[in-house]
């Protein structure tokens, strides 16, 4: 039986196991998060499972690497500079201050600042669903310099989701008026549902908008507005507890197609 050595790494936020050779080829590593082995060379499995033994608990699998998804060789194809699953909760904001700060002595606060905050609180609620099957995407560009805050993909569809400051004050919706503490009301829901819309157009699928109110003193909405839900940032996990309607590969297909650049091109 040959030597091999055993070399631990993490993999795109997942912890692997290595096995190589000598000469340093790797021939199988181990998955902790599927409990699973995966072998480059059946013939080599007795070497790499005793290699192993002092990691593994519990069952595990064993067998060659799965063949990939469309939806993965999507993405291993897509060049990273199209890539917007990178992209940080309010991006394009982070850009904007960072070649536009504003000056010490403004009187008045800078509203991207508070804008900043209240993507970075929806954002950070998104991504505890992650877990649950959901995958989110923060600051899609549009044409014309448009952007969805939020684009989250899981088993109970695709959401728009639009993140509105609203800290210590009250909010008063009236489709398709929001009105933020005393500040005049303004059609904000129009913009909302054609984010929204514009998405379903380049992901040809359903894509339902929400309105995510951050910490508000009070939320009056005295009718529901038409097909928009208004949540505020604690609510957003409700999300992961509605029924399903799309099966884990429609999530992952539809993820891929999201996270291009150039989908949102033609809309």
């Amino acid at each position: 039986m040959r030597r091999l050595r055993v070399i631990p790494t993490a993999h795109h936020g997942r912890e692997r196991l290595y096995v190589c050779l000598p000469d340093g080829r790797k021939i199988a590593w181990y998955d902790r998060q599927t409990a699973r082995v995966n072998l480059l060379s059946e013939d080599e499995q007795e070497s790499v499972l005793a290699a192993l033994a002092p990691y593994l608990t519990g069952q595990v699998a064993v067998g060659p690497p799965p063949v990939p998804t469309p939806a993965e060789l999507a993405r291993l194809a897509l060049h990273p500079d199209d890539d917007l699953a990178p992209n940080r909760p309010g991006e394009a904001l982070l850009i904007a201050l960072d070649r536009d700060p504003a000056p010490p002595a403004r009187l008045r606060a800078d509203p991207r600042r508070n804008a900043l905050e209240a993507e970075r609180t929806v954002g950070g609620c998104l991504d505890l669903l992650e877990g649950a099957g959901w995958h989110t995407l923060h600051s899609v560009p549009l044409p014309g310099g448009d952007r969805v805050h939020h684009l989250t993909i899981g088993p109970s569809g695709v959401y728009a989701v639009h993140a509105l400051y609203a800290r210590k004050h009250r909010v008063r919706i009236t489709d398709p008026l929001v009105a933020v503490g005393r500040r005049a009301p303004w059609p904000l829901l129009r913009l909302v549902r054609a984010a929204a819309d514009r998405a379903s157009y380049a992901l040809t699928a359903e894509v339902r908008p929400v309105l995510a109110v951050v910490a508000p003193s009070r939320l009056e909405t005295p009718a529901a507005p038409r097909g928009v839900r208004v949540l505020t940032e604690a609510d957003l996990g409700g999300l992961a507890r509605e029924g399903a309607v799309l099966k884990p590969a429609d999530v992952a297909a539809l993820h891929a197609m999201a996270r291009d650049r150039n989908t949102w091109a033609r809309v």
